[in-house]
């Protein structure tokens, strides 16, 4: 028992209640660091190594067992003479001898690392339980965040998916609506008092939907100044547009801005549905709104059977649109360009064509404005661009000397990040392709990306011209920033030059402003000869029209440049 007890390092004690004496084995003595080696020691002893926060504790529950004359269960510190604290577990049992002296027979062992351990253990728990539960909170804030518009506060374009896609699998409901707002002159108010202010517009509008709203209705902002309501269970298409005209009366209220009233307005599209199953709300009323707004603006319309055809009309062009696509149908027609004063032939134009099967060969206005809306139009300028590189080396091997070729790029592909390895690849010659960019684009937009996109092809040798110059949307500064080669003088313009003072003004304006930048000026929409005439007195470079030439495929190109050589 002795080895044993000295091995596991408990020390046995008897505490004689008769004499009010402990009796302490050599373990106990070291347990205590007394000194000592065993024998009779007075009760003080104990009661004044224990740590003066737990000595009221350990006296009353060894009192408490002496009372019960039951067991005695107690842990608590001790000070050892050097300062150091140790923890104590002590246990015993009540005895009466044989001559019936009571006394307590029991075991102490120091359990200081068990303690310090289950505490250790306790804080990593609890700085565990802690990060969990900021983890929590964080992971909260984050889902909250991606499902909401972070200016607003409403439901997100994500949010706005995940609830339709519930409500159409919800049996209790009956019928769904999606009203779809777009404010009116908010592209104003930006321009005018700043991004500030048109903050300041779009969380009043937020606030001012969501007041209109009955209990299940729902707000989202789904991008730019546009937002959408859904409605269920609603009674008739007299309650939707109810809805539709407080919202709209709401927003057609003025905004202070610091000391500017701000007044916006809204144009609604309306869809709706009995069906839960269709998924084509969001679209639907993207119909409307689009025809509430080409209808003057701060205007409710709803989806019909004629915009229904419309949508699905547009769609299938766009199905059809990606397989001509992967066919090779999307092919260019070409333009000729001549000086405008010696009629040489100085460029051409690459205009995309379709063939298509059944309806033969369509212009870009019966396709393009629907590529434009599907995400098409940059692969329609690369398939272009890559017949174009095709006729030009078929036509060198003929032998014909070949002039410029101007070639459509969008702005969409001038985002493209891929844009200018995809042209290293194609290997172009230098001088041999014109990018035309549409003025609407690059003079009012030509932020620093597209600036670098632009920078970066001129190094590749291919010339910078500005389509459509005139139309109403350039900017001197963004001409002055751009730098092309050549710019176009819009069709508008030409069409009335032989007969309006005030339009030969303005292209004579034109072109002395493009003769003050060192940028050559092309005259497109030559319908006359008179038309030539005039442009060529007024200092046009180039011409460009059916006057001069009718758009034609490669073959017929070939021909013209075949005539020239021989003649």
């Amino acid at each position: 028992m002795e080895l044993a007890l000295d091995a596991s390092r408990i020390g046995v004690w008897e505490h004689d209640l008769r004499e009010n004496e402990i009796s302490w084995d050599v373990q106990m003595h070291r347990l205590y660091q007394t000194g000592q080696r065993s024998g009779r020691v007075p009760t003080s002893i104990w009661s004044n190594a224990i740590h003066p926060d737990d000595r009221a504790r350990a006296n009353r529950e060894f009192s408490d067992a002496i009372a019960r004359r039951g067991q005695y269960n107690s842990e608590f510190r001790i000070i050892w003479p050097n300062g150091e604290i140790r923890y104590i577990r002590s246990r015993a049992h009540f005895y009466v001898s044989e001559d019936g002296s009571p006394s307590f027979i029991g075991a102490e062992w120091d359990v200081t690392a068990d303690v310090l351990l289950n505490a250790e253990a306790a804080r990593q728990r609890e700085v565990a339980e802690a990060r969990a539960l900021a983890l929590e909170e964080s992971t909260a804030r984050i889902e909250h965040a991606a499902a909401h518009d972070y200016l607003t506060g409403l439901p997100n374009r994500r949010f706005f998916d995940k609830r339709i896609a519930e409500l159409a699998e919800d049996e209790t409901v009956s019928t769904l609506a999606v009203l779809h707002l777009d404010l009116d002159e908010f592209k104003q108010i930006n321009d005018s008092y700043g991004h500030a202010a048109g903050d300041a517009v779009l969380r009043a509008a937020a606030l001012r939907i969501a007041a209109v709203l009955p209990p299940t209705g729902m707000a989202a902002r789904i991008g730019g100044d546009e937002f959408v309501v859904v409605l269920v269970n609603f009674e008739s298409m007299d309650e939707l547009r109810d809805i539709a005209r407080r919202v709209q009366k709401r927003l057609r209220k003025k905004i202070r801005f610091g000391h500017e009233m701000l007044q916006s307005g809204v144009s609604i599209g309306i869809s709706w549905s009995a069906d839960r199953g269709d998924s084509n709300l969001l679209a639907e009323s993207d119909m409307a709104l689009y025809a509430a707004k080409d209808a003057g603006r701060d205007r409710i319309e709803f989806f019909t059977q004629r915009l229904k055809d419309e949508l699905m009309g547009k769609r299938r062009i766009a199905d059809e649109l990606k397989l001509a696509l992967t066919a090779g149908e999307i092919v260019p027609y070409y333009q000729l360009q001549f000086d405008a004063r010696t009629r040489q032939i100085v460029g051409l134009e690459a205009l995309a064509r379709w063939r298509h099967r059944e309806r033969g060969i369509l212009a870009p206005v019966d396709f393009l404005k629907v590529a434009d809306e599907h995400g098409l139009t940059a692969e329609i300028d690369a398939s272009i661009l890559r017949h174009v590189l095709k006729d030009r080396r078929e036509w060198e091997q003929h032998g014909f000397d070949v002039p410029r070729i101007s070639v459509n790029i969008s702005g969409q592909r001038l985002y493209d990040p891929l844009l200018i390895s995809d042209l290293e690849g194609l290997d172009i010659p230098e001088n041999a392709i014109v990018f035309e960019l549409i003025e609407t684009i690059f003079l009012d937009d030509c932020d620093d990306e597209m600036m670098q996109s632009v920078d970066r092809i001129k190094l590749m040798g291919i010339e910078i011209e500005i389509d459509d110059f005139g139309s109403g949307h350039a900017s001197l500064i963004g001409l002055v920033r751009l730098r092309p080669t050549r710019l176009k003088i819009d069709r508008q313009l030409v069409d009335a030059i032989d007969t309006s003072d005030e339009q030969r003004r303005v292209v004579k304006s034109i072109i002395e402003i493009a003769k003050a930048l060192d940028v050559k000026v092309i005259a497109e929409g030559v319908e006359s000869e008179r038309h030539a005439a005039t442009l060529a007195r007024l200092g046009c470079d180039a011409l460009q029209g059916f006057a001069l030439s009718r758009p034609a495929p490669a073959d017929e190109i070939d021909a013209k440049f075949s005539a020239l050589v021989t003649s």
